[in-house]
């Protein structure tokens, strides 16, 4: 019996209905409501956590700050628990700005959503915006070595959103011969499907038992849960990886029109980093760009994520298709 932590296909329908009724009776912003800077009122910024968190705006914090230094808007912080609404709230003007992983941005264009990436994130100064997806299980567990051993298996996926927690770990199972594709059904074929909701809550689960094997991104498991001290040092064993991915990233709704989303792009790219922040006393020690611990934003273009498209045509996924 897995935790009511974990969130099985059905559930994740059904949240993802509740949030895109949620999010679309949000107020975006009103494009002739500006202020003398000619940014509008409000501005409205979404995310998802990548890791179980009651507070996610604490780690958005010093970029709101930022965002409101820069343009004299007031900025209004949504915490969504599910890709789907952030991107319905797009498509009906209530979200103006978005933090999203670079599969939820695809399937985003793909349902319609008419955004303009403001810029990637990287975790170190002069870093390249891109990571990697890992295949976990306990370092104990001599029947899972490989990808191929998943088969049969309760594997904890991280959203049917996710791209380091779905989409490519998807990918690696249909090259390993697991899965026949991406879809729900193929995969549940193939494998014992648990959604964990989280980077972190797929690595917990694989740590406490809860689910054979699992997936989530390099940085979290190797440095943020380990500082954190939510696994010990040699916990689980890796034994798969994704080629790199390109970087999560920050969009806009082109709704705020082409000046603004071209004006919002330079702040993003030239001040939304940790030695900014800091030196205008946003934040203190470790500066959080996102719960991704993100060190700032380097430039993006959507060509970025066409090895995100390819892998949607592999895996035939369902998510991919509007």
């Amino acid at each position: 019996m897995h935790s009511p932590l974990f969130r099985h296909a059905t559930a994740a329908t059904a949240l993802a209905a509740g949030l895109a009724v949620t999010l679309t009776a949000c107020g975006g912003s009103d494009p002739d409501a500006v202020n003398a800077r000619g940014f509008p009122e409000t501005l409205t910024l979404a995310a998802i956590p990548a890791e179980n968190s009651a507070d996610l705006q604490a780690s958005y914090d010093p970029l709101i700050a930022l965002l409101e230094q820069e343009t004299g808007s007031e900025v209004e912080f949504i915490q969504a628990s599910d890709y789907a609404g952030v991107v319905e709230g797009i498509i009906a003007g209530n979200v103006d700005l978005a933090f999203f992983g670079p599969f939820a941005y695809v399937v985003a264009g793909v349902n319609g959503a008419d955004v303009t990436p403001l810029g990637a994130v990287v975790q170190e100064a002069g870093g390249e915006a891109g990571y990697r997806s890992y295949g976990l299980t306990r370092a104990d567990n001599a029947d899972i070595n490989r990808i191929e051993d998943f088969g049969g298996k309760s594997v904890c996926f991280v959203d049917p959103g996710s791209t380091s927690g779905f989409l490519y770990p998807t990918a690696g199972l249909i090259e390993a011969g697991v899965i026949a594709s991406g879809t729900e059904q193929a995969v549940a074929a193939g494998v014992e499907p648990v959604y964990a909701g989280g980077h972190d809550a797929s690595a917990l689960a694989v740590a406490a038992g809860d689910c054979d094997a699992g997936f989530a991104f390099d940085t979290m498991v190797d440095e943020t849960m380990i500082a954190s001290g939510d696994l010990k040092e040699g916990e689980l064993k890796k034994v798969w990886e994704s080629e790199t991915i390109a970087g999560s990233l920050f969009v806009a709704n082109n709704s705020l029109g082409a000046d603004t989303v071209d004006r919002l792009r330079t702040v993003f790219v030239d001040k939304a980093n940790a030695d900014y922040m800091r030196a205008q006393g946003f934040c203190e020690g470790e500066c959080r760009i996102t719960d991704e611990r993100a060190w700032g934003v380097v430039p993006a273009a959507d060509a970025d994520y066409d090895g995100v498209r390819e892998v949607c045509t592999l895996t035939e996924s369902d998510k991919c298709k509007g």
